[in-house]
């Protein structure tokens, strides 16, 4: 019996061995067939996901309106320089997040104007579609969100997603401190963020640009506030108390000069949303021809020079303000405090004031792109949205005579540097009539945005800064640009993240 037993361990032990060695060698194959996927960034395969979007019945109809370039507008054209590609990428996510290894800046990626397009050094048109990420304004001294989320993996999942600039909102009062070679703490998990650690908030910026460079994106420097303050925006003007309009001129003069030689940085948006209302008098930004110290019209023209002057190569962004006289010829001085004479937008969205004094930057006009911003319903009841409002009155009440007329007439570029909200009524049917106007036109935009902490919008990603909302990510990635197949980057050489080719390669 004792022999008959040892027989039959034996083949048991013989009969378990052989089994684990094939699950042995299943695991291995798994583990080369995934890093064969991760490497292999030029071969992703694609399929139709045209009806795999998660979207309500209105958002696929609009969608469809998109692709069709049926603006449903009789001012609108469709053009093949207008049209917008179907959108058939397939997104993969990578699974090694580690940061990747940073190429020497370049400056061959520099964009100019033509127009009403955007176009690189060699005449050929380009598209920005972005999307916005704040922080360095806020006091958080970085990216926000980096409280949770690793850097090195948001900024290749921004990539690879298939946007191709993200704007970057800055106090002024930050980049004056590193200009004094003072650097307000960073605040970031260390845990998360270990290879941050030691680096002072403007080495965590510059960290951040080699690693959005090597991912094939570019970055346009945003002035959000004068002040650090979450709620810096809310001040109708580029000064304050504490920070006076020549030292938010310098800031803008010391970021351009210092990133000169990097075309990562591709553009300056001067300053986010100038404002202000009739009753405020001078406290309230106005344009008109004059050298007063609140119109944003001839600071805007101060700014881009303090900015070209240090680097004639980037674009720079001006975006407009919140009134605008009914009675150019009574009012031009903005002197009347009521209501009634005025046209309201949002504020950086009224730009009435380039049919009568557009900006002049002399040799540099082909660096000059125009930002309005535009929400929904959600943030503000704006009068237009009041009733049954569709793409033809928002056309006729708000989106022509405020900027639209700026890229129709061939003025200059647009770049919509804000827009976006919830998926929820009442704002998705403005959302979707603002998707369909920017695919219509392809306009450039960038969305409102990554962070999950913008109370009034929300943000593409879940409150852990890690998770998509892919419902809100299948409704902007039809106005990412695209070929069809691939999404489409801005830099010559380096594809845009896993999912993406260079415009080297797309040209």
């Amino acid at each position: 019996m004792n022999k008959k037993l040892k027989i039959i361990v034996l083949i048991q032990i013989i009969i378990v061995t052989f089994l684990l060695g094939i699950l042995l060698g299943m695991q291995i194959q798994k583990k080369r067939t995934k890093k064969a996927n991760q490497t292999n960034k030029t071969d992703v395969e694609s399929v139709n996901t045209d009806n795999a979007d998660n979207l309500s019945n209105t958002t696929e109809s609009n969608s469809n309106a998109i692709d069709s370039g049926d603006a449903n507008d009789s001012n609108s054209q469709s053009t093949d320089s207008t049209s917008t590609p179907s959108n058939h990428v397939v997104v993969e996510r990578d699974v090694d997040y580690g940061a990747m290894d940073v190429p020497e800046p370049t400056t061959d990626d520099w964009l100019f104007t033509d127009g009403n397009k955007i176009v690189d050094s060699d005449g050929n048109e380009v598209w920005l579609t972005g999307i916005n990420w704040f922080g360095y304004n806020t006091g958080t001294n970085t990216f926000d969100g980096l409280w949770n989320s690793d850097l090195n993996q948001s900024v290749q999942e921004i990539a690879n997603h298939g946007f191709n600039v993200i704007r970057v909102p800055f106090s002024a009062e930050l980049i004056l401190q590193w200009s004094r070679g003072e650097y307000p703490q960073a605040n970031f998990n260390q845990a998360t963020n270990d290879y941050l650690v030691g680096m002072d908030s403007l080495q965590i910026f510059e960290y951040f640009l080699g690693q959005a460079r090597a991912n094939g994106l570019k970055v346009i420097i945003d002035i959000h506030s004068a002040e650090t303050n979450a709620s810096g925006h809310v001040v109708n003007l580029w000064y304050t108390e504490k920070i006076s309009t020549d030292d938010y001129l310098f800031a803008l003069s010391w970021m351009a000069d210092r990133y000169k030689n990097d075309d990562t940085i591709i553009a300056y948006d001067l300053k986010n949303e100038p404002h202000g209302k009739p009753f405020e008098g001078d406290g309230a930004a106005i344009w008109n021809d004059s050298t007063d110290a609140n119109n944003w019209k001839y600071i805007a023209e101060c700014a881009a020079n303090a900015v070209l002057s240090s680097n004639p190569n980037v674009l720079v962004m001006v975006e407009g303000i919140e009134i605008y006289p009914k009675d150019i010829k009574t009012n031009g001085d903005f002197a009347s405090t009521n209501e009634e004479d005025y046209y309201f937008n949002w504020w950086g969205g009224n730009l009435r004031g380039v049919a009568d004094y557009p900006v002049n930057l002399g040799d540099y006009q082909n660096k000059l792109v125009y930002s309005p911003h535009d929400y929904g319903p959600t943030v503000y009841a704006q009068p237009w949205f009041e009733g049954d409002y569709n793409y033809d009155s928002l056309m006729e009440d708000c989106w022509y005579d405020n900027w639209l007329y700026i890229h129709e007439d061939g003025i200059a570029p647009l770049l919509i540097g804000e827009w976006g909200g919830f998926m929820t009524e009442p704002n998705i049917t403005w959302m979707t009539y603002m998707r369909q106007l920017i695919g219509t036109y392809k306009l450039h935009h960038t969305f409102w945005c990554f962070n999950a902490n913008s109370g009034d919008t929300g943000g593409m990603v879940l409150d852990d800064f890690t998770t998509w909302d892919e419902e809100k990510y299948a409704f902007v990635k039809e106005v990412l640009w695209n070929d069809g197949d691939k999404f489409i980057g801005l830099d010559h050489e380096i594809p845009l993240g896993i999912n993406g080719i260079s415009l080297g390669e797309y040209y």
